[in-house]
């Protein structure tokens, strides 16, 4: 069976044909970006995915998408696309369509991946656990955070709102980061700290607390500052948000139950030297009575290159399998 899959996010959609199996993971065909600035909805962005593959698409799509998909009416922060689930398979003029939260689809993306497409972050080195659950999270312009539970050859997916537990302060800085947090925020939550735009508010605080000036620099400037070294500060920074990072995803690592933690996303990708070292790892493990269980715990991080479309087909696939 062929389907539509579909990642759709605030900047770009991805698009690509998928060939759905019994036995073995979708077949991803040649994937195909658009800018969502560039069309005026998600039925432009179709009909250009369809004149790019040459002809008439398949009867039935599965749509990852950034944002919650149980509303009536699903907008987007960072674009003017809005989707009426109830009417777009008519608008798209298919026969079946599924909508899928984007970090419920990229967990679908992990229970699928091979193991050279996961790297060893920490914990035991080998192959994740067949059956059990798995953490999988992820900062990007928030922290997704989604359940995988591998059980009797099947893999449901739970996701969850773990982004917006309280975040924790575990020494002095992080008491002065959550202050100052507070201060603009009624109630601080993890991805407060943990996330794309929170790197740029950890620069401010070492900054202040250092006495030194605040140089106004956007997110994109930070990361960039930050990885490639040229920013003193920016480096300060990162190693902050990777230690609060191993500390959150550890906390819901065991508040979850996991057997296995998978790490996911870009930016994730581009600091993956830093998840792998103490910064993380003992952040991670530094839960008290429970170290030696949380050190038992393989963590690896997603190499695939097409997660959300991967996942979107997963997702549906799975759907049909049960």
């Amino acid at each position: 069976m062929k389907i539509v899959t579909v990642d759709l996010g605030g900047t770009n959609a991805r698009f690509a044909i998928a060939d759905l199996h019994d036995d073995r993971r979708p077949t991803l065909g040649k994937s195909r970006k658009y800018r969502t600035a560039d069309h005026g909805g998600l039925t432009d962005a179709w009909a250009a995915f369809a004149r790019d593959e040459g002809g008439a698409l398949p009867k039935a799509a599965s749509i990852a998408i950034a944002g919650p998909v149980e509303s009536d009416l699903i907008r987007f922060t960072n674009n003017s696309w809005v989707i009426r689930p109830a009417t777009l398979a008519a608008e798209l003029g298919i026969e079946q369509l599924r909508l899928f939260n984007d970090f419920a689809a990229m967990a679908a993306a992990v229970g699928v991946l091979e193991a050279d497409e996961l790297a060893h972050v920490g914990g035991p080195e080998g192959p994740l656990p067949g059956k059990g659950l798995t953490t999988v999270i992820g900062p990007g312009t928030g922290l997704g955070v989604a359940q995988l539970l591998r059980r009797e050859g099947h893999n449901i997916v739970l996701p969850t709102e773990g982004g917006h537990i309280d975040f924790a302060a575990l020494d002095g800085f992080e008491e002065k980061l959550l202050a100052r947090l507070r201060e603009r925020h009624r109630r601080v939550s993890v991805e407060r700290v943990v996330s794309g735009p929170a790197l740029a508010d950890i620069r401010a605080t070492i900054a202040l607390i250092a006495s030194e000036p605040i140089v106004p620099m956007d997110d994109a400037a930070v990361w960039e500052s930050a990885t490639d070294g040229s920013d003193r500060v920016s480096v300060q920074a990162l190693d902050r948000f990777v230690m609060s990072f191993g500390a959150v995803a550890g906390d819901l690592a065991l508040a979850q139950g996991a057997q296995s933690v998978v790490i996911t996303g870009g930016l994730s990708n581009r600091i993956a030297d830093r998840l792998a070292s103490p910064l993380f790892n003992d952040r991670f493990r530094a839960k008290g009575r429970f170290e030696r269980r949380m050190a038992d715990i393989p963590i690896r991080l997603a190499r695939h290159p097409e997660a959300g479309l991967l996942g979107a087909a997963a997702a549906y696939q799975e759907e049909h399998r049960r």
